[in-house]
Formats: C-alpha cells, sequence, structure tokens
C-alpha cells in the first residue's frame, strides 16, 4: 500500500519484519507444543526462544539463493541457534507457518478495524442526535419526495454499519484460524492434538481440516465484509456528496484554515473526502474479486493464491482503516446548513406534501384511485405552472367539497413528518 493510504498501525502490522516476526511466533509455539508432548528434549522452546534472532537484511540475502522466503527465514534463524536448530521447523511445511502467521497478523489488524469501525459508528451517532429533529426533504429517484430528518438519515446508516459490524466479527473469527497439519493436511508427521495447543497458545482457532492451506473461502468471506463496509462507506459519502452540491447547499466537508479547493477557481469547496472514499470502496471490491478468484486451489494446494494475498489481504485492511479514520473525521467536521434544507423543503412550493392531499381525501371516503386523479392533476399543474400548490388545492372546487382551508393548511405541516424519529432511534439503538 502506498504510504498516502498507510497509517503506521497498519505499516508496522504489515511490514516484511512483522511478518517474520509471527513466522518465529508460530515456530516457538510449536515447540513449546513439541515439548510438552515430550517430542522433543526438554529446554529447547526456551533455549530457542532466547537465541533466536530475526535479522531481515541477512534472510533477504538468503532468499536471493533459495529463491524461497520461508527456507531463508528458517535458514536464516538457524544461524542465531546452536545444537537446538534441528528441531527449528520440524515436522513443519512452510504453510504451516505462513497461513497461522498471516491469522495472526490479520487478528491484531482486526482490532485496529473494529476500534475504527466503532469510533466511525460513534461519529455518526453524535451527529444523529444533534440533527435529530432537524426536517430536511427526502429524496427518491434523486426527486423531492416528502419531508424526513436529517437525523434519521444519518440514523438510517447506523443501523447498517452496527449490522455490518455483527457480521464482520464473524467473518473476521472464521479467518483467524491456524493449521499444523503438514504437506497435504493429513497430520501425518503433526497430531491435530499438538495444532490444538499451538493454535490455543497463539489465541487463534485451530482448524477442523486443511489440506497444506486453510481454505480460501474464509479469505473471500473475509473481504466480501470488507468491500461491504467500505460500500456502506460510500453510500454515506455519496449522499454527502449529492447534499453538498451548489443546487442543493444542506452539507459541505468541513474546510480547514489554508485548505485549496482548486488550482484554478479559488471558490471552489469540494467535498474531496467524500469522492476518494467512492474511489478506494472501488478498490476493495476489486481485491474482493480476486479472493473468490483464490477459492479454487488444485489438489491439496497450487501458489496461485499467493502473490495474491500478499497484496490484496494487506492493501484492504490497511485501505479499510484509511475509509474508517478520514470519513470519521468527515463526519465529526460536517457543516450542516439547516436553514437551506428548510428552503429546499418548499422549493417545490408544497408539492410534497400531496401525498398527505390524498390520504386526507380517502380519509373523507374517497376512493383511492379517486383522490389520486383528483390531486395529481392539480399537483402537475403546479409544477408546470411553478405556482403554489396549496393555493391551488384552495381554489379547486372539487377538493373545496371535500376539504375546507384548515384541513389543507393541516396536510402542509412538516413537523408532523418527524413525529415517529423518537421511536425510529430507540428501534436503532441511539439513545
Amino acid at each position: 500500500m502506498i504510504a498516502r493510504y498507510q497509517g503506521k498501525t497498519m505499516a508496522k502490522l504489515f511490514s516484511l519484519e512483522n511478518r517474520y516476526q509471527a513466522f518465529l511466533d508460530v515456530e516457538l509455539a510449536v515447540l513449546k507444543a513439541y515439548e510438552a508432548f515430550k517430542i522433543v528434549p526438554e529446554g529447547t522452546y526456551e533455549t530457542t526462544r532466547k537465541k533466536a534472532r530475526l535479522n531481515l537484511e541477512r534472510l533477504t540475502e538468503i532468499e536471493k539463493t533459495t529463491k524461497h522466503d520461508v527456507v531463508a527465514f528458517t535458514r536464516q534463524i538457524s544461524e542465531t541457534l546452536g545444537e537446538e536448530k534441528r528441531f527449528f521447523h520440524y515436522k513443519l511445511t512452510s504453510t504451516d507457518v505462513v497461513d497461522t502467521a498471516q491469522a495472526l497478523i490479520i487478528k491484531a489488524a482486526n482490532d485496529v478495524i473494529i476500534a475504527g469501525l466503532e469510533n466511525f459508528i460513534q461519529s455518526l451517532e453524535n451527529k444523529a442526535k444533534q440533527y435529530k429533529m432537524t426536517p430536511c426533504i427526502g429524496r427518491t429517484h434523486g426527486i423531492h419526495a416528502e419531508v424526513t430528518s436529517f437525523g434519521l438519515k444519518l440514523a438510517y446508516h447506523i443501523d447498517i454499519f452496527k449490522r455490518l459490524e455483527k457480521k464482520f466479527l464473524i467473518s473476521k473469527a472464521n479467518l483467524e484460524v491456524g493449521k499444523i497439519s503438514g504437506a497435504v493436511g493429513n497430520h501425518a508427521h503433526v497430531t491435530a492434538e499438538i495444532q490444538d495447543d499451538v493454535c490455543a497458545h497463539l489465541k487463534i482457532k485451530s482448524a477442523n481440516i486443511s489440506t497444506q492451506v486453510i481454505a480460501r473461502d474464509r479469505h473471500a468471506d473475509y473481504l466480501s465484509m470488507v468491500a461491504q463496509i467500505g460500500s456502506a462507506l460510500e453510500n454515506l459519502a455519496v449522499e454527502i456528496r449529492h447534499l453538498s452540491r451548489s443546487e442543493v447547499g444542506e452539507v459541505e466537508e468541513g474546510f480547514s484554515k489554508g485548505q485549496k479547493g482548486s488550482s484554478a477557481m479559488p471558490h471552489k469547496k469540494n467535498p474531496i473526502a467524500s469522492e476518494n472514499i467512492t474511489g478506494c470502496a472501488r478498490m476493495l471490491r476489486g481485491y474482493m474479486q480476486m479472493a473468490f478468484e483464490n477459492i479454487t486451489l488444485w489438489h491439496e494446494r497450487d501458489i496461485s493464491h499467493s502473490s495474491v494475498e500478499r497484496v490484496a489481504l494487506s492493501d484492504a485492511i490497511t485501505l479499510l482503516d484509511y475509509m474508517l479514520r478520514r470519513f470519521t473525521k468527515v463526519i465529526e467536521q460536517l457543516v450542516v446548513h439547516e436553514s437551506q434544507m428548510i428552503k429546499n423543503i418548499h422549493l417545490t412550493k408544497g408539492l410534497v406534501f400531496s401525498q398527505k392531499i390524498l390520504h386526507a381525501l380517502i380519509d373523507k371516503n374517497v376512493s383511492r384511485d379517486e383522490a389520486y386523479d383528483i390531486v395529481q392533476p392539480l399537483a402537475l399543474k403546479a409544477k408546470a405552472e411553478d405556482s403554489d400548490f396549496q393555493t391551488l388545492l384552495k381554489a379547486n372546487e372539487t377538493i373545496k367539497a371535500y376539504l375546507n382551508r384548515q384541513e389543507i393548511e393541516a396536510c402542509f405541516n412538516y413537523l408532523d413528518d418527524l413525529k415517529h424519529v423518537d421511536t425510529l432511534f430507540k428501534r436503532v439503538g441511539i439513545l
């Protein structure tokens, strides 16, 4: 991942040095289990733990000859050991180490993602509470529909992210899995009990069964969840982008002192962070597709998935971390123009209250079809002539036969549309 999108924590977690440190952690956990099962002499684990030293420069030099990173790793570590080196990587195959180490790294990264997601949800909740009863126009198909509240808009997204968090916890647990099962997964050299012991020590799950690798449906499911969270962020980002348009002007991203919106136009204040989130979400969906391609491997394993995962897993997780951190700031610093929201409610001169008139007629024993056919021509006339809808209604003889002036005016009270906001907030769990 390029430095622009990489936070310090993720940079460290997915560094080459940390990858090999995770390899070493797995190897040491195996030796500890071997001692418990009396497979290696007592003291082998402790001696190896104290003496083993990772030297990335030396490891890289060895790899130039071996053309195999795990072999280079085992040889470099062995150079720092004495007699006990004969038990280092004993009875293991490369992927016992690689897949289990990868689970350790992703587990640590997942803790960061969960914290970021919870922080983002909290920022949404804070903003939703602040604008809980702020009226704004709701739009369907991009066209003014009926009045809602800005807080309710945000509550809808909060519900999505809370649901995605629950699904992510399940998905991440299914990926935080290790295997110490050998070259074809049959435990010919290392028993399943030892695998269980190793994974328990490393605080990850132990695979029920594997080939030389952990089944890649786990990774596909995980990156699917990463992409879903990214797409949900994009969903909200697109909402902010639309509401930021000059013709709408209901919100805008925070604009810091000295910030520039355009190299050519000094007046510009663009929703660049939200646009960035859209682009990042596209990348996440691309990584998801790669993960699905990786599900299919030859027999007990081929290496076609390896190159994909070296890039896709670290990049996708790093990118999601970046998106959560950046978009949290967008929400926290979001400027909400409440007066513009009120102005936009009245932009169509009352047309958005047509359904209330429809229902008022139905309540007067007019059939739904007849009521619709009474209201629609008046609404379309008001739109075509850019005239006031309420004025047209009050002047129409058919409408006056059913509704008096007070009943018509009551239909244009937009605050009445917000009477269930409290109920919906409680259902979402916003207290």
